[in-house]
């Protein structure tokens, strides 16, 4: 409890996240290198080597912009003991980009020794805070950066939840000194797929504790609920709840779309990236001259 007053005393760390960013994906490299103003961007952690990260991260840091390791398979809110060698790599991603904080995610991935491949939620018990507050704080220990965690998009929740989700996370945070990595996308479909009004939800969440924002596109599915794909445009209703987000909070903070997967023509990834930027009213980047040797990242970048 110490540690987490200490670190809530000692404000956000991740302040250095700035402006609009987008997840960085080999596939989009390119588009990627040619964001005028990027403020930030996001790379899996567990595509990354350490050591060796891509051309097209390395080069982004040159230019000065902050990498963010996302972690997507810890499974910290799973009852198996934690993977020390998940929570190394994590560490060591964070310190071979100099990023400025990590994250992960409030879901578990592993049960009985068995991955299931997806993000999957927890019920939202007394058991499997504590169970997740233990593991944020073992993998706390091991990184020298702060920790952002994010509530996923769920399409079930389990029965007989002994809080709500913003009584969860605002008891995990306090417990543990993590930042809230908000996803917007996320507390739209939660909120159509619960049937909720998105902006009280917003009002239940810890939005003292933002790190940064996602923002992504998803779709209504067959089985009638809104699945967070990652491989649309994101919809009006999720960026009228960014700017809702936006004026809840003293001024606009980090915002970054998610692609992963059916990558539109350039010009509407940055049509989308300005879309982002207007409803978090957040100033237009300045122009900068192209570098001769962007068209050589885009096609080295692996």
């Amino acid at each position: 409890m110490a540690a987490a007053a200490d670190a809530r005393a000692a404000g956000p760390g991740p302040a250095r996240l700035a402006g609009v960013g987008i997840g960085w994906r080999a596939a989009i490299a390119g588009v990627v290198a040619d964001v005028d103003g990027l403020g930030f961007t996001e790379v899996v952690a567990e595509s990354l080597a350490p050591a060796d990260p891509p051309r097209g991260v390395a080069a982004l840091r040159e230019r000065g912009v902050c990498v963010v390791p996302h972690g997507v398979r810890l499974s910290l809110g799973g009852t198996d003991p934690l993977d020390p060698a998940r929570v190394t790599h994590l560490a060591a991603c964070a310190a071979g980009v100099g990023a400025p904080l990590v994250s992960e995610h409030v879901a578990f991935v592993r049960a009985g020794g068995r991955e299931a491949g997806h993000l999957l939620p927890l019920p939202r018990s007394r058991d499997a805070l504590d169970v997740l507050a233990a593991n944020v704080a073992r993998t706390q220990a091991e990184l020298d950066v702060p920790l952002a965690l994010e509530p996923i998009a769920a399409l079930l929740d389990w029965p007989d939840d002994a809080m709500t989700e913003g009584e969860f996370l605002t008891e995990l945070l306090d417990r543990t000194g993590a930042l809230l990595l908000l996803d917007v996308a996320n507390v739209h479909a939660n909120a159509v797929n619960r049937g909720q009004d998105p902006e009280a939800v917003l009002d239940a969440f810890p939005l003292d504790r933002i790190a940064y924002v996602h923002v992504a596109g998803g779709a209504t599915h067959d089985d009638g609920l809104y699945h967070d794909t990652h491989t649309a445009p994101v919809p009006d209703a999720v960026l009228r709840l960014l700017g809702a987000l936006v004026d809840r909070l003293p001024a606009p903070p980090p915002v970054m779309l998610e692609r992963d997967g059916r990558y539109p023509p350039a010009a509407e990834l940055h049509a989308e990236l300005a879309a982002i930027r207007g409803a978090a009213r957040l100033e237009p980047p300045a122009t900068r001259e192209p570098p001769a040797s962007r068209a050589l990242v885009a096609r080295e970048s692996r």
